[in-house]
């Protein structure tokens, strides 16, 4: 996308993004507007979650959301891996039209909107714990750069991979940690040989001290917690990339140790929810408080991890780096009492691109920015009929060659390689585990999609599909 298209874009979002009434769901003082909590797992898969038909890990915190809430069949991530994911969501622009398109070290800029700068039009406090993935240290793509009030976690989805980690970064500053990581830093390190301060533990301390600290104000808080992703350089030289305090009720289990940790580390990421809830619930904050719970994209097989074992991916197939379901279609429970129904399901197509619309709306705000989302507040409250529906949610990814990846309906189609490559379609109305491959039957469909296809995707001045990215200049990197 062109500097040309992101002034534009910007300036589009200075005049445009002004407050608008609140709906009548949501009518009355500017306080009774809600808080705002998204939960986003990393590497969590479609089916490693009980409401989602996992029967070999305990998640009932998350479970407690869906029976009070709403739970989709058909969510979708940003992307298939994190940082294009992260950058999807922050920004409402799919990867065929945002900046950060793959795991590469790249800062949003000055001209790139996110969803907390829209909400600090509303008064929002904003804070976001986690992993970031979308800028470095002294960087134009740091989280208080980009609208955050208050950052507490990883900058870099890289050190991410650290669960013991030697420092972690608060606002703009790193804070020493007692534990020691030989060669810190170094790619194929991170391996701790001593353990100490667990970054989950302490991410969960700040993220109750944010609560509580804006208790009296509304607030949008994003936790992007990096349970259950896999230490990969732990895996290298160990041969096992979980990390987790103990193995708690998985301990005495006949399964391998990886599979024990993995089970581990979702418990763990599940009473990480419960005490945000908890929290919230002890200041009286939840029914003002509207909670998305999801996952960046599918389920890993790294560190051991056995997908097949805990069917991590339920009915759909693919994994991690993936463009087949598997490796996007995610995990989204809505809690909002009063406001969203207990226990209920929706089929309704949405993704990660459309958070930005749906927090606006909720806002109060009218968002006249570019975005390719539609905001799903509609289905949320129970106004299906107000609905705007997508034609189609596209995808592109730029490692194993490239590929394209568009849902078009009861149609999903994937092209390897992207741009080049032969089309494939498959129904997923009938074919969740897109095994079928329908383009020589439906040859008009086809068509379609590639229009569509060309459509979606503006050439990157960052990527290119090859799969490796530009060298950036000094400029791009401050």
């Amino acid at each position: 996308m062109t500097n040309r298209f992101h002034l534009l874009a910007l300036c589009a979002f200075l005049l445009n993004v002004v407050p608008a009434s609140a709906s009548p769901e949501i009518a009355g003082t500017d306080r009774s507007r809600p808080n705002i909590v998204y939960i986003m797992a990393d590497d969590l898969g479609y089916g490693d979650l009980g409401c989602y038909g996992q029967k070999l890990i305990q998640t009932p915190h998350i479970d407690r959301l869906a029976k009070r809430g709403m739970r989709f069949t058909d969510f979708y991530s940003g992307s298939t891996v994190c940082a294009p994911s992260r950058c999807v969501l922050m920004t409402g622009l799919h990867t065929g039209h945002c900046y950060i398109r793959g795991n590469g070290k790249d800062n949003l800029r000055p001209e790139d909107v996110t969803v907390a700068e829209v909400l600090k039009r509303a008064d929002y406090a904003t804070g976001q714990l986690g992993k970031w993935g979308l800028g470095h240290e002294a960087s134009t793509g740091l989280p208080t750069r980009q609208g955050f009030d208050f950052f507490y976690g990883y900058l870099d989805q890289h050190h991410a991979h650290l669960y013991y980690p030697t420092f972690l970064v608060k606002n703009e500053k790193r804070l020493k940690l007692r534990n020691i990581v030989p060669d810190e830093g170094k790619w194929g390190q991170g391996v701790a040989s001593k353990k100490i301060d667990y970054s989950p533990a302490l991410m969960m301390n700040e993220t109750l001290g944010f609560i509580d600290t804006h208790k009296d104000e509304r607030f949008f808080l994003y936790l992007s917690y990096t349970l259950p992703h896999a230490n990969n350089e732990a895996n290298r030289k160990t041969g096992d990339g979980t990390a987790v305090p103990d193995l708690g009720i998985y301990k005495d289990k006949k399964w391998t140790k990886q599979n024990k940790g993995q089970a581990a580390m979702i418990t763990y990421l599940d009473n990480m929810v419960g005490q945000v809830v908890k929290r919230l619930e002890a200041h009286g904050l939840d029914k003002n408080t509207v909670i998305f719970f999801t996952s960046d994209n599918g389920p890993h097989s790294e560190a051991g991890n056995d997908v097949n074992f805990f069917d991590a991916n339920g009915p759909v197939s693919g994994i991690k780096r993936a463009l087949f379901d598997g490796g996007i279609r995610v995990p989204m429970i809505v809690q909002w009492p009063g406001h969203v129904k207990a226990g209920i399901t929706t089929p309704l197509m949405a993704g990660a691109v459309d958070f930005m619309a749906t927090a606006a709306e909720i806002a109060g705000l009218k968002l006249d920015a570019p975005t390719d989302g539609i905001s799903f507040l509609p289905t949320l409250i129970g106004n299906d009929e107000q609905q705007k529906k997508h034609d189609y949610l596209y995808w592109e990814f730029y490692e194993q060659g490239s590929k394209q990846a568009l849902r078009a309906g009861k149609w999903k189609a994937i092209r390897r390689p992207m741009i080049t490559g032969p089309i494939e379609l498959y129904d997923v109305s009938d074919d969740i585990a897109e095994t079928k491959n329908l383009a020589k039957r439906y040859p008009e469909v086809v068509s379609r999609v590639e229009r569509l296809f060309t459509e979606a995707h503006a050439p990157s001045q960052r990527w290119r599909p090859s799969g490796k990215p530009r060298k950036r200049n000094q400029a791009e990197s401050r």
